[in-house]
C-alpha cells in the first residue's frame, strides 16, 4: 500500500541561531517537525555534511567571501562560511529535534567538489544520493518537506521530489529561508508553486494537534 513520508531538511546546529550560517528564525522549525512527524509512516532527515576542503567555504577560496557566486566546472557556486563539517556539533541534528522516528538520514555536500542543495541529487544532477530508490522500495508516493532552508535545500529538494515521481507537498511553516537577496523565499515559494508542489501549513495535515 502507498506510503507517505516526511523528508526532514538539514535541521542542523550550524543553520539554528548562533551556528556558523544561521538561518533566520530557524529553531522555530523544531517545534512544527516535532509535531508532523506521528503523522507519517515514514520519517527521513538529510544533514549537509562537508569535508572541511569543500568547494562551498568561501574560506577555500583566496579572495572571496560569503555570498560571492563563483563558477566550477561550468556550474555556479554560491560561497558560504565553512559549515556543517563532517563530524562536528555543527552538522549535528538540533538537539531538541525528536529523532526517535527517523528512519534514516541521507548524508549530502559529501563530495569536495560538488556542492548539494537537494535530498535527491548533487548540485546539476551530478549524482544521486539514493533517497528516490530508498523511498521508492518503501512504496512510498507522496512526499512532505520541512526544514531548512526554504529557499536552498528544501526548494530544491521538492523539485527534485516532483521530477522523481512523488506527488510533493511543503510544509511552509515548518521551513525558514535565508533570503540572502530579498524577495529570495518568496521567489522559491513561487517557484514550487507553479511547478507543481502543494503548499501546506501543519494545521491542515489531519490529526496535527494545534501550536
Amino acid at each position: 500500500m502507498p506510503e507517505r513520508a516526511l523528508v526532514i531538511i538539514d535541521v542542523q546546529n550550524d543553520f539554528l541561531p548562533g551556528g556558523a550560517l544561521a538561518v533566520p528564525q530557524g529553531d522555530e522549525v523544531i517545534e512544527v517537525v516535532n509535531r508532523c512527524q506521528p503523522l507519517f509512516e515514514l520519517v527521513v532527515a538529510t544533514q549537509d555534511w562537508h569535508p572541511t576542503d569543500h568547494v562551498s567555504f568561501a574560506s577555500n577560496h583566496p579572495g572571496r567571501r560569503p555570498g560571492d557566486v563563483i563558477e566550477i566546472d561550468g556550474q555556479k557556486q554560491v560561497l558560504w562560511p565553512p559549515h556543517c563539517v563532517e563530524h562536528s556539533r555543527g552538522a549535528a541534528l538540533a538537539d531538541r529535534l525528536d529523532t526517535r522516528r527517523i528512519a534514516h538520514i541521507v548524508y549530502k555536500g559529501t563530495d569536495p567538489r560538488i556542492d548539494s542543495y537537494s535530498a535527491f541529487f548533487y548540485n546539476a544532477h551530478r549524482r544521486a544520493t539514493g533517497l528516490g530508490d530508498f523511498l521508492r522500495a518503501r512504496a512510498v508516493d507522496e512526499v512532505f518537506l520541512l526544514g531548512l532552508a526554504t529557499d536552498y535545500c528544501v526548494m530544491y529538494s521538492a523539485l527534485d521530489a516532483l521530477q522523481e515521481g512523488f506527488a510533493t507537498a511543503v510544509i511552509t511553516d515548518g521551513c525558514r529561508g535565508i533570503d540572502l537577496h530579498p524577495g529570495d523565499v518568496d521567489a522559491a515559494l513561487s517557484k514550487m508553486r507553479e511547478r507543481g508542489v502543494r503548499l501546506v501549513d501543519s494545521t491542515e495535515l489531519p490529526g496535527c494537534s494545534a501550536r
